[in-house]
């Protein structure tokens, strides 16, 4: 199996990230007919402030990316009702779909939890939509537990964390 290597995006890699995440959107709503993000959101401005600000992780396989994450240390959208100080947050895990199940997905969120550690946070956290139940049993095989639900604007989400 070919190793996955992990680095940080950056403002060059704006193209690359938009296609990943375009193609996840594109294969959920094949899937189940829902939106992943709301309009904007994957504007090539918005990615691109994003990746400048050093938000995107991207995963590199067989000589390209095939993976991105989103990691931040403040979520105040998703997690407004926790003192987040000693918590990392995660969004938009995209992988390939030529690269689903090989393990880009298992590296992106170890990398997260390293990281995260490595800022002496307890906690990892992140969200995904409630009904999404093949997502939502990949993140509890790698270690999430649920931790409660919350209604977010029109997103009825499951919250998890992992215990660093």
């Amino acid at each position: 199996m070919t190793e996955v290597a992990i680095r940080r995006a950056t403002s060059a890699d704006t193209d690359v990230l938009r296609e990943i995440l375009i193609e996840a959107a594109g294969w959920v709503r094949q899937l189940d007919g829902s939106d992943m993000w709301v309009e904007g959101e994957l504007d090539h401005q918005h990615v691109q402030a994003e990746a400048e600000a050093g938000m995107f992780i991207v995963a590199q396989m067989d000589g390209g990316v095939v993976g991105v994450i989103r990691f931040q240390l403040e979520d105040a959208v998703f997690w407004p009702d926790l003192d987040t100080r000693d918590s990392a947050f995660v969004h938009r895990l995209a992988v390939r779909r030529s690269h689903a199940g090989r393990g880009v997905a298992n590296a992106l969120l170890q990398w997260a939890a390293d990281a995260a550690r490595a800022l002496g946070k307890r906690y990892l956290r992140l969200d995904c939509d409630a009904d999404r139940a093949r997502l939502r049993a990949m993140y509890e095989r790698v270690g999430f537990q649920r931790h409660s639900y919350r209604q977010v604007g029109p997103y009825y989400v499951a919250r998890y964390e992992l215990a660093l």
